[in-house]
């Protein structure tokens, strides 16, 4: 236990290293690890995990490395009380590097924030963002692998089973994107939706 407990903890740790961009942008990182990687939850608990962290208060990162964590530990046989420390420390370790680095921030933006390097690093992090925002939904929407030398890519239709759900996923995308409507509206609308449809 003590193992499996030290693994979350790293992998949490450079998850939240290495992640700009906020929670969206971390969960094609959180996937690339706990399903990918370790094997510790299957794609398809890795997409229901994504949704209650959406639909559930706070960053949706962090609700989804809380679960994780919860998720790893009861999968091991280890129990409840074992799956609570896994949440308890996924959640430290991937909010810990974000506290870090901010703190050192603060401690040197009136030093450097009139810098023209500093305004340059921040400019190209902006494209990098963006591509792990949208491989986080890719990751939700295709399974992808490496077979004989060659890129796999198939459809995850477990997450999409029917025509239905792909009508409510464009309608989500449109309204959002068209409408700008907030994402608690989207939310409750599609799972107000969801469940009259299924």
């Amino acid at each position: 236990m003590i193992e499996l407990l030290g693994q979350l903890f790293i992998t949490f740790f450079f998850i939240g290293l290495f992640n700009f961009g906020g929670g969206g942008a971390m969960l094609s990182l959180i996937q690339g690890q706990v399903v990918t990687t370790h094997a510790w939850i299957t794609q398809a608990e890795f997409t229901d995990i994504v949704a209650i962290s959406q639909s559930t208060p706070g960053p949706i990162g962090i609700n989804c490395a809380t679960y994780v964590g919860y998720e790893v530990m009861e999968n091991a046989g280890f129990g409840q009380l074992a799956g609570i420390l896994g949440s308890t420390l996924a959640t430290l370790a991937v909010v810990l590097p974000s506290f870090l680095v901010f703190f050192v921030i603060i401690k040197a933006f009136n030093k450097f924030h009139e810098s023209r390097t500093f305004a340059d690093i921040m400019k190209a992090l902006r494209p990098a963002v963006a591509g792990l925002i949208g491989a986080a939904a890719l990751v939700l929407i295709f399974r992808t692998g490496w077979s004989s030398g060659r890129l796999q890519v198939s459809l995850l239709t477990e997450n999409f089973p029917d025509w239905k759900a792909w009508v409510i996923f464009v309608a989500a995308f449109v309204i959002g994107f068209t409408k700008k409507a907030g994402p608690i509206a989207i939310i409750l609308g599609a799972g107000v939706i969801g469940l009259l449809i299924y």
